[in-house]
């Protein structure tokens, strides 16, 4: 009796197991019914737009509730406006429930950005509740994309090889071939560990290893200059690591990174030159340049049989003016050429000797500008001797012009009194000053002229707004027109500064019968922001002929 009772309760607990496999089987979820998926560019350029779709279908027969979609884009994308990386779609996004069959699609656009082969990987995830159930189920899925081409130029421009103890400059020249601008753009740099002492860096760097380039359109680029010495032993190498980037949610993101190694040179050549008997040289517009090249042998054993080159590089020389004693200038080029036949130094030269060739060159009094890629000029040499190769570079001044006029026909003040003047009676007159600034942005510009004693500034004015800039001193008799600061080619790309003052004359009885003058030669000075140096130019006295003032006669010029 007591077996047959274990029997039959073993075959009920069977029974009872088989039934429940049974319906958990037949009420089990898999979340592979719902698929999920990410479509999207595999292979991308840098900042290009990548369009994400986000595809889901409910491929099973039950229907699923309360369904939640969240979208996570890569880390390192830049995002539509006030868009965030984190996108949720809730279940009124979503229509509520996801039925049996059905299929919906959204879609997400960024920019990539980083280096070539970086990789973004965006993510998906659907939770929702089967019908029935109270468990909730999620779905996800990825989708990585390679940033196979980076359209941005970035590279060292560095000698392979360089002299110990010498100072050296090189550049770091970036362009942009990419067709969406590139913001917040930093350029660093890694020196070598030991052996290179910063100087300068045009231009002002960030403790010495970034530079700020902010935004670059297509088809813009720059250029980094940074002068530095280096040292080592001979055969040493030495190594510089710079990166081209972009700040994206305070984090710098490096776009181009160039790389580029020096050798240290066992030095046999030292050259140096110097213009008008100064080694740093500032030009002005004009001026007429003695150029001095001095070679030395600092090597071991004696230097036979070279030749020497020189490239002028410059829109502001004038190679028409070029002097050369020893030496053959080749216009096509711009070189001149030094060679053994001529010049003894270069037929022999010692060890621990120097030699000088030398040449005359004028620089133009004035040469076009028409954008701002004139601006700051600069003339270079570029010396070849043997296996030496140097370049200097010399910066040139601004150049300020000043127009001083007088007239009695204004159409300004509306001028009154006797023409030709009287003794014992007052005229008055117009005195025009007009600026041109050329090359350079120059700071605190003045224009000074000094008037004689029976010559008095009215308190006409014009423009009125230059009233509070003009100064009288009734000691120094001395007017002075505080213009402030000109940029680069104002006056001449864009409206000359012009201020119109009167002024009125009482002659004397030992004036007449003579031309008077009414204001002396007026000087405009100031400091060119490239250079640091003042600049000055001067424009001719006006007298009561008043040469530009059509109306009047030279003889009405004469006092009576």
């Amino acid at each position: 009796m007591f077996k047959k009772i274990a029997i039959i309760i073993i075959v009920l607990t069977v029974v009872v197991g088989v039934a429940g496999y049974i319906y958990y089987q037949r009420n089990i979820y898999s979340k592979e019914i719902l698929r999920l998926e990410i479509i999207a560019k595999e292979n991308v350029e840098l900042l290009e737009e990548v369009e994400y779709t986000v595809r889901y279908r409910n491929n099973g027969n039950v229907r699923l509730e309360e369904p939640e979609l969240v979208f996570n884009f890569p880390n390192n994308a830049i995002l539509e406006e006030g868009k965030s990386s984190r996108i949720v779609k809730k279940a009124d996004d979503l229509g509520g429930v996801i039925y049996p069959g059905q299929e919906k699609t959204f879609t997400f656009k960024a920019r990539l950005v980083g280096q070539e082969g970086d990789i973004g990987t965006a993510e998906a995830s659907l939770s929702y509740r089967p019908k029935n159930l109270r468990a909730r189920y999620r779905s996800e899925t990825s989708f990585a994309s390679v940033i196979q081409r980076v359209p941005l130029n970035f590279d060292i421009d560095l000698p392979s090889r360089v002299d110990s103890g010498r100072e050296l400059k090189f550049r770091l020249n970036y362009f942009s071939n990419i067709d969406y601008p590139v913001s917040n753009l930093k350029v660093m740099i890694d020196y070598p560990r030991e052996g290179f002492e910063y100087i300068s860096s045009t231009p002002r760097s960030l403790e010495k290893v970034e530079w700020d380039v902010g935004l670059l359109n297509r088809s813009e680029g720059g250029r980094i200059e940074i002068t530095g010495m280096v040292f080592g032993d001979a055969g040493e190498e030495k190594i510089f690591r710079a990166r081209l980037g972009s700040w994206i949610d305070g984090e710098f993101i490096v776009l181009k990174e160039a790389v580029r190694g020096i050798n240290i040179a066992r030095p046999s050549l030292h050259i140096t030159q110097q213009i008008n008997n100064n080694p740093k040289y500032v030009a002005n517009p004009g001026d007429l340049l003695y150029y001095e090249v001095f070679f030395k042998n600092i090597g071991e054993e004696p230097l036979t049989d070279i030749f020497l080159r020189l490239d002028l590089v410059g829109s502001a020389f004038d190679f028409s003016t070029i002097e050369v004693p020893e030496g053959d200038f080749a216009p096509g080029n711009n070189s001149i050429i030094w060679d053994s036949t001529k010049v003894s130094d270069l037929r022999f030269l010692p060890a621990q000797s120097e030699g000088k060739v030398e040449f005359w060159v004028r620089l133009k009094k004035q040469w076009p500008i028409n954008t701002v890629a004139d601006k700051n000029p600069e003339i270079r040499s570029r010396v070849f001797l043997s296996q030496a190769r140097e370049e200097f570079t010399n910066k040139i001044n601004s150049k300020l012009a000043l127009s001083q006029k007088g007239f009695f026909q204004d159409g300004i003040f509306g001028n009154s009194g006797p023409v030709p003047p009287e003794v014992g009676q007052t005229t008055s007159y117009t005195i025009t000053w007009q600026l041109e600034n050329y090359y350079n942005d120059v700071r605190d510009v003045k224009v000074k002229a000094i008037l004689p004693q029976n010559v008095s500034l009215s308190s006409k004015i014009f423009p009125e707004e230059q009233l509070d800039r003009i100064t009288f001193d009734s000691v120094s008799r001395e007017i002075v027109w505080n213009v402030g600061d000109l940029v680069f080619g104002q006056g001449v790309l864009s409206q000359a500064p012009s201020i119109s003052f009167q002024v009125n004359f009482n002659p004397t009885e030992d004036q007449r019968g003579e031309i008077a003058q009414l204001i002396s030669p007026a000087r405009i000075i100031g400091q060119d922001h490239w250079t640091g140096e003042v600049i000055q130019s001067a424009a001719s006295y006006v007298d009561t002929s008043l040469p530009h003032d059509n109306s009047v006669s030279h003889e009405a010029g004469i006092v009576q």
